[in-house]
């Protein structure tokens, strides 16, 4: 998501910090790591090397779903019957529903206020059977969007469950995430009763949806099928499977030709819908869509967005093309160049950064208000400044990779997915607009807030489960601050190690639940390098950045600065040095410079000219006072 709580009220929080002390760098040291994380890697399950343990296991759902909506009706209706297979060593008594529709039940737990246009009475279990046979659903006043269920039979390791659910529920009139676009327009995100995570570290999932911190969800296998009248056009996660059941001929002609096309194709606009000319005239179209190993499925719908289509290549060596669509109000300028913005985002991650093939077949951008990402779709607003609107979009789909390639826990762990998909879209930003104004938009927006912001709760350790933050101790925590703790790595690997480390640790656990201690020991085992000093420095402790030019001296091979760590922070850092003659000179240093000593360090500038002045430059690491930065002083 695209975080734009930067300037709102600090929140009251309670929580003990964690891990505060930095232990002195050529003490070996062990991670901070949770008693339940110990566990899972004595159990076997995940490895001190970084890659999954002998005994790693994830459990599966296979859904069948059948929606139904028809506009301006709020009502949505859904059928749904999932297999849940137990791959755990572990007897389930019972599982863990999730009802992310709950949120908009009067009394749920949520971080911001409620509307009465968000308001809505919440999801309603029609019918309810295990393995067949009629069960009660008991929907618990304590419960909201998690609901625990009993299991007439206990579930044993390596045996699976039949469910079959119906519900129905109205959908909020306040589009957010998931809501009404408008009265024929919607969009529908996490509009299914699911099974939670039950994994390995943690056990079942129970942590509360709050419409703030995001998701975790197990890598499924979906058969959707998407009911609405006619005229209306439906996007969504997976494979269209039946177009010319449903697209008049010229439009499926359209829509094919936009899978192998560079330039824009303009499937069908406003005017075609309103002609009632482009999907089949039935009383109701059944847009049936599949995907196999993802985490979640979403889907719009309107009888008058603009529907653009066109491709790209993004595995060279297979040649496989992925498309991008767009769905928007013809009014909205910007969206009239999206589909190249996503173009260019595909192509740019793909050959780039990370790197990695984008992995699925689309991405589809639709106008809303959110955004925000889901797989293979994107939710955002529409905005007058189409580079702002860029920005946007490259950092949804960024997300492609962390948390859908790589199965994060979002909720705990965003920083795991916000952090990286907040670097990929600053290293996008220095390509696509060069580096001064990225690297100014990227402070602005990203790093300043928190490093102006001497409140306690800005520096919480990144570690910190983001599940009991909010505000600004959320949102640094899982943008900016990591963003930064990511790019002072690659600054002090080099490019060419850390996108080697980088694709280790996506080839290990890309399908699979990866947690933080699983990429720390990955790159400590791909690099052959100590790096927990670095981790515990950026990850796990309460420093903030400040640097202090303590002193300048002359030295037989030219001058030496010493430059105290007040802040604590491993960040890297240049030394402007200003000659006599007027001359100008840059001597970079990266983290490793702290290594053997985190608040103190000396660095030579091998100068035979006499120095004016010397001055640190943070770039986009931006010190929390600069007044001491200068020599001589000011």
């Amino acid at each position: 998501m695209f975080d734009r709580t930067r300037d709102r009220a600090v929140r009251a929080l309670a929580f003990v910090l964690l891990c505060a002390t930095t232990l002195p760098a050529q003490t070996p040291q062990p991670l901070y790591m949770p008693r339940a994380v110990k566990r899972a890697f004595a159990k076997g399950t995940r490895s001190l090397d970084g890659k999954p343990g002998a005994r790693y296991w994830e459990n599966h759902g296979r859904y069948a779903i059948t929606v139904t909506a028809a506009p301006p009706d709020r009502a949505i209706r859904g059928t749904e019957r999932i297999v849940y297979t137990n791959n755990s060593p572990d007897t389930l008594k019972r599982l863990v529903m999730k009802l992310f529709i709950n949120i908009h039940r009067p009394g749920a737990q949520r971080d911001e206020g409620a509307s009465e246009n968000y308001l809505t009475s919440g999801v309603h279990i029609d019918a309810f059977s295990v393995n067949g046979m009629a069960a009660p659903w008991r929907d618990d006043p304590r419960f909201f969007t998690v609901q625990p269920v009993a299991l007439p039979t206990p579930l044993v390791p390596h045996d699976s469950v039949r469910l079959s659910i119906d519900w129905h529920y109205e959908i909020s009139k306040e589009a957010g995430r998931e809501g009404m676009l408008d009265s024929t327009t919607y969009y529908l995100a996490y509009f299914y009763p699911r099974v939670a995570v039950y994994d390995d570290y943690n056990g079942w999932d129970t942590m509360d949806f709050t419409d703030a911190q995001e998701f975790y969800s197990d890598f499924n296998d979906y058969d959707v099928t998407v009911r609405v009248p006619a005229n209306y056009i439906v996007w969504g996660t997976g494979t269209l499977t039946n177009a010319q059941d449903l697209l008049q001929p010229d439009f499926l002609k359209r829509f094919q030709s936009s899978f192998t096309s560079d330039t824009t194709v303009r499937i069908a606009t406003k005017s075609d819908l309103a002609a009632k000319s482009v999907t089949k005239q039935n009383g109701v179209n059944a847009w049936h869509f599949t995907a196999t190993n993802v985490p979640d499925m979403t889907f719009a719908l309107s009888d008058h967005y603009d529907w653009d289509g066109a491709s790209v290549i993004v595995d060279d060596a297979a040649h496989r093309r992925s498309s991008v669509q767009a769905a928007y109000n013809d009014t909205a300028a910007d969206f009239h160049f999206m589909v190249q913005f996503g173009r260019h985002a595909l192509d740019w991650l793909s050959h780039n950064w990370p790197g990695v093939p984008y992995p699925y077949e689309k991405s589809t951008i639709v106008q809303g208000s959110a955004d925000m990402e889901y797989p293979m779709m994107v939710n955002d607003g529409s905005n007058a400044d189409t580079t702002f609107s860029r920005f946007v979009v490259e950092h949804e789909i960024a997300h492609t990779y962390f948390p859908f390639y790589m199965g994060i826990n979002e909720t705990r762990y965003g920083f795991m997915d916000e952090g990286w998909a907040t670097t990929f879209e600053y290293l996008m930003g220095v390509a696509d607009i060069g580096r001064e104004r990225e690297e100014t938009f990227y402070k602005q927006f990203r790093v300043n807030s928190w490093a102006r912001d001497p409140s306690p709760l800005e520096d919480l350790p990144i570690i910190t489960p983001e599940d009991v933050l909010k505000g600004v101790a959320y949102g640094n925590n899982a943008y900016g601050k990591p963003s930064l703790g990511y790019l002072a790595m690659k600054d002090m690997l080099g490019d060419a190690e850390f996108k080697k480390c980088l694709h280790a640790f996506m080839d290990r656990w890309h399908g699979k639940h990866p947690i933080p201690w699983d990429f720390f020991d990955t790159f400590n085992d791909v690099s052959g390098k100590g790096l927990n000093w670095f981790w515990s420095n950026w990850y796990f402790s309460n420093n903030y950045i400040d640097l202090s030019l303590r002193s300048v001296t002359k030295t037989g091979a030219g001058y030496s600065a010493t430059i105290d760590n007040v802040g604590g922070m491993a960040a890297p850092f240049d030394l402007r040095v200003t000659y006599a003659d007027g001359a100008t000179e840059i001597v970079h240093q990266t983290p490793a410079v702290w290594r053997a000593n985190q608040r103190s360090t000396t660095v030579s500038i091998p100068a035979k000219k006499v120095v004016k002045s010397v001055e640190i430059a943070n770039g986009i690491w931006v010190d929390a006072d600069v007044t001491n930065n200068k020599w001589p002083r000011q």
